[in-house]
């Protein structure tokens, strides 16, 4: 069981909040409605709002029952002000005093019920009131349901995985027994530490590899940018590092105001700084995908959403397939690991009013003519991110920027750590913007490595299937993969398994495209892998 308590005062929004993490879980609900008649038109409101297919039960006087038997479901108790309040009322407790210290035991026996009544569900919220921030009550009965509400909250903030604050329809996450976990996700709770979030190719390369595992260009920095890094190192070195020119390329490169240009510490610290700077009710990650982003919005305690891109449908972006209430969609385009490129009509499809669409164009700058690219529309509400750490062959740099519209840009510059692009990666943004010709020929290198890949793999027969892509590397599956990718690491060949990629699994791997030389060597080494695995 995971359990977030969402906790407010009245009216903060907290219910709505508690609503929209028991939706983004993708799992039946069952709603456990706790007020009483005189509440009946808020009750309407509430159910008004909530989706037809959720499961509506009655709280009455057995609060764990209500949840029982739960397996399978999200349970969504809402809330436990009003049930107490009402345990109070029909116990007699606020015209006797004398029945108060007997309803309080059971009130009391029946919180503890309730979380064990809970641990049956893979999923639960509980929402509570803030009580105690106001007067203080005049009367014993109302005086113990304060006391009641506030050690109910507290017992359920110390076996609460995630605790909420909503203050003025805005989130506060508190913390909790874990409190980097992710709000509830598709199949069960995913933290910002899970180790498939965090898990990226250069991880599968020992030195001395033949590396087909990490999706850099070979060669390191060309000529040009290692003139432009040594005049950066001999006179930026020394002295804080200073964006204005650097902004002033970028934004002439792609046709926009430089007030739209935020550069930052790698594409991945652009894609963390949404949680922060955006605060979503509910994020959208498109999958598979980069999944540093989806790890920074968990560990800013924002709800996330996956969105999966179907293999049958060569991975195309499906905008229907995206809830209406996400305010916040994030995308690759090129997606990583498929390398589908999808028009930009498709993306432009996602926007909707109150919603950000932030499309990661980590791979654009490999694709010749870069078709479908957002980078040069100045539109509200989309946000692109840019990366040179793949062409440029400078991982170590970590170069990448944001485009957005001024007030966006304002945001992410607003939680940006001071200082954040280094005087090297600040020279190798300005360098790129100043020597586009340079870029176009190190993609159209790419684009004809791919192909050169992708047609060799071709030969290996149907047992292998490869998927078109339009950047550096080739999705691929494969018969016993995982024997394999065994086999190739025994030949100091590195590939990068995508099972950690959500909605791919362990068939399923990603081959960076090299020279032709390198891609016969790689394709020699599968199919002689394939064989021996075929025989066993």
């Amino acid at each position: 069981m995971t359990l977030t308590l969402v906790t407010g005062g009245t009216r903060s929004g907290k219910s709505a909040h508690a609503e929209r993490l028991a939706a983004a879980s993708g799992l039946p609900v069952r709603y456990v409605a706790t007020g009483d008649a005189s509440m009946g038109d808020r009750i309407a409101a509430h159910v008004a709002r909530r989706p037809a297919a959720w499961t509506t039960v009655e709280a009455g006087g057995d609060l764990a029952g209500a949840v029982r038997d739960a397996a399978g479901t999200c349970v969504l108790v809402d809330g436990l002000g009003p049930w107490i309040a009402t345990r109070l009322h029909l116990a007699g407790a606020f015209d006797d005093a004398a029945r108060l210290p007997e309803a309080v035991a059971e009130i009391r026996a029946a919180v503890e019920g309730l979380l064990t009544a809970l641990r049956d569900a893979p999923a639960a919220i509980v929402v509570a009131e803030q009580a105690g921030s106001g007067v203080h009550p005049p009367d014993a009965a109302s005086r113990a349901w304060v006391d009641l509400l506030g050690a109910a909250t507290a017992r359920l903030a110390d076996a609460a995985d995630a605790v909420d604050l909503v203050v003025a329809g805005r989130v506060l996450p508190l913390g909790g027994r874990n409190p980097i976990s992710a709000r509830l996700g598709d199949e069960k709770r995913v933290s910002a530490m899970d180790p498939a979030l965090r898990r990226h190719g250069d991880r599968d390369v020992r030195p001395g590899d033949a590396d087909h595992a990490v999706n850099v260009v070979a060669g390191g920095p060309p000529a040009w940018l290692r003139a432009a890094l040594d005049a950066a190192l001999d006179a930026g070195a020394a002295s804080y590092p200073r964006e204005d020119e650097t902004v002033a390329a970028l934004a002439a490169h792609h046709g926009r105001d430089p007030r739209t240009v935020v550069p930052a510490n790698g594409a991945a610290e652009a894609l963390w700084l949404l949680g922060p700077a955006l605060r979503p009710r509910l994020a959208v990650c498109v999958h598979p995908g980069f999944t540093e982003a989806e790890a920074g919005l968990h560990a800013h305690g924002v709800p996330v959403r996956r969105v999966l891109r179907d293999p049958e449908a060569g991975f195309a972006l499906d905008p229907g397939a995206v809830p209406e209430d996400a305010d916040l969609v994030v995308l690759g385009n090129p997606a990583s690991p498929s390398g589908t490129l999808d028009p930009a009509s498709a993306i432009l499809a996602l926007r909707r009013p109150g919603r950000v669409v932030v499309v990661d164009e980590a791979f654009m700058d490999l694709v010749p003519g870069e078709p479908g690219s957002l980078a040069g529309e100045e539109l509200e509400d989309v946000i692109v991110v840019r990366s040179l750490t793949k062409a440029l062959s400078v991982p170590g740099l970590r170069v990448g920027y944001a485009l957005a519209p001024p007030p966006l840009a304002d945001r992410l510059r607003a939680v940006r750590p001071p200082w954040s692009a280094n005087a090297l990666a600040l020279a190798t943004l300005h360098a790129a913007a100043t020597h586009p010709h340079e870029l176009h020929a190190i993609a159209a290198r790419a684009a004809a490595d791919r192909e050169d890949l992708a047609d060799r793999l071709a030969t290996l027969g149907d047992g292998v299937r490869v998927w078109p892509g339009a950047a550096n590397f080739v999705l691929v599956a494969l018969p016993d993969a995982p024997r394999v990718v065994a086999a190739l690491r025994e030949q100091r060949i590195a590939v990068r398994p995508a099972a950690s990629f959500p909605g791919l699994d362990e068939r399923h791997v990603r081959l960076t495209a090299r020279d032709p030389e390198a891609n016969a060597r790689l394709v020699a080494a599968l199919g002689a892998a394939l064989r021996e695995v075929a025989a066993c």
